[in-house]
């Protein structure tokens, strides 16, 4: 009986593994030359961090047709996140960054951040981030918008803590302050809305952290991980919405699900990049001005693992 229920499980874990890597979508080229890139740590707490960029597109259903060049197709990339995993593994770190900021973007000049996804596809953008906070990038994830509305109908809604009222500009579902279960539609409208902001997407940004926390939060629940059915849902009906580097792959994915076997939503830290509010560049677009302090600031705890000390200090954890 114990190798019968070894055998299942093994059995288990190679469908999922099939699954993810079959209906996941592969971005053909997610890095720029090695020699534009910062090294990877030897040595030290920083070489076992783990940084993801995760890319937000909201295609609104449209499938994630990449090039060869890793541009996308036929979507917008409207979000930008870094994700730091320490080397502990007891914490997330999520980092929202301002789809206006006004950076450097090689080959290209003073623009802002999203122009490097219109310039020069995924690894413009990983070559750009990569300058600005001197660490280097270790996986790539595009995830479609309309992978919120699968994952959150797979886990049978997703309770967040609306913090404003609001009524989306497109949509017929009213959201009131204070915790709801939402279910796939709400989270995608959730999720999308900058209109019925007076700050845009300011608030947008910090309403997808809140959501990602809280479905984080039920994802790494006890009750999910340990039902089989529930597991292989949420793989099947996500992975079809998901774009990842090659090397990102289900055996990667899954041992670092392992490694973030203690982790809970009290575990994840979002916040957005600071910077020095709004402006407009020389050519008349409205844009969001960069704090360069904090970024330097931000790159030395990347440096050395120690942005949970960092934020706390800073006042954003």
């Amino acid at each position: 009986m114990v190798s019968l229920a070894g055998a299942v499980g093994v059995l288990y874990l190679g469908n999922l593994a099939r699954s993810f890597d079959s209906k996941t979508q592969t971005i053909p080229q997610a890095f720029p030359q090695e020699t534009l890139r910062p090294a990877k740590p030897t040595h030290g707490p920083a070489a076992k961090a783990m940084n993801v960029l995760l890319l937000g597109s909201d295609s609104r259903g449209d499938s994630l047709n990449l090039t060869e060049e890793g541009a996308p197709s036929n979507q917008r990339s409207d979000t930008m996140m870094w994700v730091h995993i320490p080397a502990d593994r007891k914490h997330i770190y999520l980092m929202s960054i301002m789809r206006d900021t006004w950076v450097g973007i090689p080959g290209v000049g003073e623009a802002k951040i999203n122009a490097a996804m219109a310039n020069g596809g995924v690894p413009l953008v990983v070559q750009t981030l990569e300058g600005m906070f001197k660490n280097r990038i270790d996986h790539v994830a595009i995830v479609d918008f309309d992978g919120f509305k699968a994952i959150t109908d797979a886990l049978g809604g997703v309770e967040v803590d609306v913090p404003l009222a609001f009524t989306p500009l497109h949509g017929k579902t009213d959201f009131k302050a204070g915790p709801q279960l939402l279910n796939g539609d709400q989270a995608l409208a959730f999720v999308r809305e900058r209109y019925a902001f007076t700050d845009g997407d300011y608030q947008r940004v910090k309403d997808q952290q809140i959501f990602l926390k809280a479905l984080l939060n039920s994802v790494f629940a006890p009750a999910t991980m340990a039902n089989p059915a529930t597991v292989s849902t949420i793989v099947n009906e996500l992975s079809p919405y998901i774009s990842v580097d090659s090397g990102f792959d289900s055996a990667t994915l899954g041992a670092l699900a392992v490694s973030l076997k203690s982790v809970r939503g009290a575990d994840v830290t979002s916040f957005t990049l600071p910077t020095l509010g709004t402006g407009t560049s020389a050519d008349g677009q409205s844009i969001v001005l960069r704090d360069d302090a904090s970024i330097a600031a931000i790159s030395k705890a990347l440096q050395e693992d120690t942005l949970g000390a960092y934020l706390e200090s800073a006042g954003l954890g």
